[in-house]
């Protein structure tokens, strides 16, 4: 991707990156539809799958034979899980110590935004001081056309900090995130590439850690563990939402460092990942036709033989989702998205383009992700009217002890043995309660994305910062 000149003062316009992205587009156009020509028909492919479950779960129910089909399926995910229970990771190379400041890679870190006022503030402030050289990384923020302080905010902020540079996007821009990210990489310069959310919050570390995790030719992305933000610091913040998040954030990393180290896949979650420059290239760059760009980015780095390194300390925190209904519609667009990229790449996946590794990987956490919570209403459905226990009690009793097992992991491993093992336990079993959501979610958003057209709607979390740092930038911009 080319590298483009900017102005004085740093600030963009859309018109300023057209021939750029002429010119980029072009050079990736066929890499882009060698990923993206299975897009098409996700309604009618995601009403086969349902079908296809819901017809064998009631199949299982009718034959003599089906539990012994369940016993072997859990005997068979149950071993993969064992495995990763295991496995050692491999261990975190040190930090950067390099002196010379030229010999350090540049870095481009982006962010897009969209009425963020509230922790547009505390977010540069951060990545603009961390303990890299400033004039060996960047950090551009994607102004998404915001209507509130956004702008006032960031213009005022790019006085104090050079490496701050400014993209508006116009009203009629499309491609949401993606559209954004795509729009203004071509524009960046540096080797690597990290992607934040507006509510980020990141050690003035992290680079140094995370830098040396591309130290493998092979590895395309690196994804930081994300915490939630003032979870241990304001225990009076903390409802049953946060507290379940908590655990949830607890079991991805500790899964994340057990995958990896069995070889199977790392996942990008959005908020602190680095990607190489030449990796996204391979894959297209971001997918606009996708509400979860991170999942989807996933699945293509692996698809193009590229692996996902994952870095556990130190994290990026993020604020939790505080209500039920936000928690909804956030985990809506997950599934949604993540579900998707199945449907999207099926074919590339069956011809195991993966790796058997990884297609090992893929296929348990498919199980215990998505086909087990769609499952459990047709199996739910049949044990009642049969009466009698659910067929997949087994598997899915095997996929609440591994959830638990994780979680109490992963907890142990954040908290370095800070806490006692019996409130790490106490929160692994709110975290399960927790978790079940997971169920309703999965199984109403494949019901409608097989009876509903294809349409990519996102609804914004929101974000509400520190009122102090907020105050303190607003009177700035007065």
């Amino acid at each position: 991707m080319p590298n483009n000149p900017w102005s004085s003062d740093d600030s963009f316009s859309e018109l300023e990156s057209i021939s750029a992205l002429t010119t980029d587009l072009a050079d990736t156009h066929e890499t882009a539809l060698h990923f993206y020509r299975g897009l098409a028909g996700r309604r009618r492919k995601a009403a086969m799958v349902l079908m296809a479950i819901w017809g064998s779960t009631i199949a299982l129910h009718l034959f003599s034979w089906g539990i012994w089909v369940v016993w072997a399926i859990t005997t068979l995910v149950g071993m993969q899980v064992l495995r990763m229970l295991v496995a050692v990771p491999r261990a975190l190379p040190d930090p950067l110590t390099e002196q010379d400041p030229e010999q350090l890679p540049f870095v481009s870190l982006m962010v897009a935004a969209k009425n963020e006022e509230s922790v547009i503030g505390s977010l540069v402030r951060g990545l603009c001081n961390l303990n890299y050289p400033a004039h060996r990384y960047e950090l551009w923020v994607i102004d998404d056309y915001s209507t509130d302080r956004t702008p006032e905010i960031l213009a005022r902020l790019q006085s104090d900090f050079p490496q701050l540079k400014v993209f508006r996007r116009s009203a009629d821009a499309t491609g949401g995130k993606s559209g954004a990210l795509n729009q203004v990489v071509p524009m960046t310069r540096g080797e690597f590439i990290g992607v934040f959310d507006a509510d980020a919050r990141v050690s003035p570390d992290l680079l140094r850690w995370m830098l040396p995790l591309f130290g493998r030719d092979r590895v395309g992305s690196v994804q930081v563990r994300k915490a939630i933000a003032h979870a241990e610091t304001r225990p009076h913040s903390r409802n049953f939402w946060i507290g379940g998040q908590v655990a949830e954030m607890g079991v991805d990393s500790f899964f994340q460092r057990q995958r990896i180290a069995v070889g199977g896949l790392g996942e990008l979650r959005g908020n602190g990942q680095f990607v190489r420059r030449t990796a996204l290239e391979d894959c297209g760059g971001w997918n606009e036709e996708t509400i979860t760009d991170d999942l989807d980015l996933t699945l293509r780095l692996h698809l193009a033989q590229w692996d996902i390194e994952f870095l556990a300390d130190p994290a990026v925190e993020e604020e939790g989702v505080t209500k039920a209904i936000g928690l909804w519609h956030q985990r809506n667009r997950w599934a949604e998205g993540g579900y998707q990229r199945y449907l999207d790449y099926w074919r590339l996946l069956a011809r195991n383009r993966l790796g058997t590794r990884k297609t090992l990987d893929m296929l348990t956490f498919f199980t215990v992700q998505y086909l087990v919570p769609q499952a459990a209403v047709p199996d739910l459905v049949m044990a009642i009217a049969r009466n009698r226990l659910p067929i997949l009690m087994p598997l899915t009793t095997l996929t609440v002890l591994m959830t638990m097992t994780g979680m109490y992991a992963g907890l142990r491993r954040i908290s370095a043995s800070r806490v006692p093992h019996w409130r790490t336990l106490f929160q692994s079993l709110q975290g399960a309660l927790y978790m079940l959501h997971w169920i309703p979610v999965i199984a109403s958003t494949t019901f409608r994305i097989s009876i509903r057209p294809k349409r990519l709607k996102w609804v914004k979390t929101a974000h509400y910062g520190d009122d102090d740092l907020w105050l303190d930038v607003s009177e700035q911009v007065e």
